[in-house]
């Protein structure tokens, strides 16, 4: 089983992380002194961590406990094609006095909302080289280019690109007619991949799905966080499920039309269901990046 796939890849230390996964979840809806105080016990030397307001593809059935996280993104033009790369947007980074300690955050505004990189920090992300602040300052090989991955669950992505290779927008160019028997086609393309991972182990690697579809673009038309985090009717997502910290996917997995959910972001693991039309503020308790050596 690819890597991608496994809840417990050993070398992930998965099971270290499901007592804190499950910790933060039930911790996200306790009341604003208490997240307070979790802040305060949750943030290490390594920076990070916390009671932290994100973005998410809304969670609308299943017993994960919050959406995924949206990765606002930016289109680069390839000069002389007329054609664009699909990269995730990184907030920006600046040092700040924390509990009496000076560390790097990534954090910016964009309509009003604070994006940070804390909204990756759980499932053992916070671990993950690619989440800290100035990763690519660090390694140079990191960039912020959405990548696919290879042994997709879509057939269109392991026929006609590779593993490795950039995303770019004309590989979505039919994304207003595309199906592949699951649900209803023409509503929208997906493609998974990764992102500030090049080079990495695969149990480092920050899984990511691209959807474009024209109903992102004509959301964004009178929402201006969509307006700013999605261009041409492409958005993206952090790709592990809230529960157990599986791979989901968009029309990835024939069963999810027994569960409601073949127009949906499906997790084959435990039914949990994810709308990414419907991109909602939320909260939950971020865990901390631990301190480097």
């Amino acid at each position: 089983m690819p890597v991608d796939e496994d809840k417990y890849p050993v070398e992930s230390d998965r099971r270290r992380f499901v007592k804190g996964v499950v910790g933060g979840a039930s911790l996200a809806g306790i009341a604003t002194a208490g997240a307070a105080a979790v802040n305060s016990t949750t943030s290490s030397s390594g920076g990070g961590g916390g009671s932290v307001t994100f973005r998410a593809i809304e969670n609308t059935d299943g017993p994960a406990p919050r959406g995924m996280p949206q990765i606002p993104i930016e289109l680069e033009e390839i000069p002389g094609e007329d054609d664009a790369y699909i990269k995730g947007r990184w907030p920006e980074v600046s040092e700040v006095e924390e509990q009496g300690k000076t560390i790097k955050v990534a954090r910016e505004d964009i309509a009003g909302e604070t994006y940070s990189s804390e909204w990756f920090q759980y499932c053992g992300v916070q671990t993950y080289p690619g989440v800290y602040p100035d990763a690519t300052e660090e390694n140079s090989d990191l960039t912020n280019y959405f990548r696919y991955n290879g042994n997709s669950k879509f057939t269109w992505q392991n026929e006609e690109v590779s593993g490795g290779q950039k995303m770019k927008l004309s590989h979505f160019s039919d994304y207003e007619t595309w199906g592949n028997g699951i649900g209803t086609a023409g509503i929208g393309k997906p493609a998974s991949g990764s992102w500030r991972s090049e080079g990495l182990e695969p149990s480092e690697t920050m899984a990511i799905e691209v959807i474009r579809s024209s109903r992102i673009e004509e959301a964004a038309q009178d929402n201006e966080w969509l307006a700013q985090t999605t261009d041409s009717g492409v958005m993206a997502h952090l790709n592990k499920c809230t529960h157990f910290c599986c791979v989901p996917a968009f029309k990835g997995q024939a069963g999810a039309e027994s569960f409601g959910a073949a127009d949906a972001v499906y997790c084959q693991c435990h039914q949990s269901v994810y709308d990414p039309f419907n991109i909602i503020s939320t909260n939950f308790v971020a865990l901390p990046r631990p301190a480097r050596d």
